[in-house]
């Protein structure tokens, strides 16, 4: 088994990054193999709303000047996925949000195809707003069909500047128990 990891955050090694390795440490520590994908500075383009994917049904985006089909084959390839991102005004990340727009349009356009993947939401925050992220990464595996597994308090870490997030005993201990959690849905799913 395997889980695709994306840091939508500007950051490479910020709290977002950070937050995402705590919860890989656990999945590695129950032998499930991991990637970490680095958004930052590699943009994604928001959807063009051309609806070629429901036209081609290639399990691909038209769209062939960026990383997008690279992190749609990287999800398929996976039985996991999760999706990071920094909170920015209350929402996720450009990156994430075209990711997921434009994941999920493919992925509606051919048959659901990440239905039955697991997926979990990994979220890094100042102070407020951090539901809406939360919330907003979930929609997209809901409506994908998905399953989605819980931890000890919703998947939010706080910290301002980079490595803060290690400061925070509670979002961490989430962030462990995620991992562990995750772990054990994948098993009694997928073995």
């Amino acid at each position: 088994m395997k889980v695709v990891a994306f840091n939508g955050s500007a950051r490479k090694d910020g709290n977002t990054a950070g937050l995402i390795r705590h919860v890989l440490a656990g999945l590695e520590a129950e032998d499930i193999a991991t990637e970490h994908v680095q958004l930052g500075g590699r943009q994604i383009q928001g959807c063009i709303a051309c609806y070629k994917c429901f036209k081609n049904q290639d399990r691909q985006c038209s769209v062939k000047k960026d990383i997008l089909n690279e992190c749609i084959d990287k999800m398929l390839e996976a039985d996991g996925i999760i999706l990071g991102s920094p909170t920015y005004f209350a929402n996720v990340s450009t990156n994430i949000k075209s990711l997921i727009d434009r994941a999920g349009l493919v992925a509606k356009a051919n048959s659901d195809m990440f239905a039955r993947k697991t997926g979990a939401a990994v979220v890094a925050v100042r102070r407020a707003g951090a539901i809406h992220v939360f919330n907003s990464i979930n929609h997209f595996y809901f409506i994908s069909q998905m399953v989605v597994p819980g931890s000890s308090y919703w998947n939010i870490g706080q910290g301002l500047n980079p490595g803060d997030v290690e400061k925070d005993d509670e979002g961490l201990t989430t962030m462990q128990n995620l991992g562990k959690n995750m772990a054990w849905l994948m098993k009694k799913l997928y073995l």
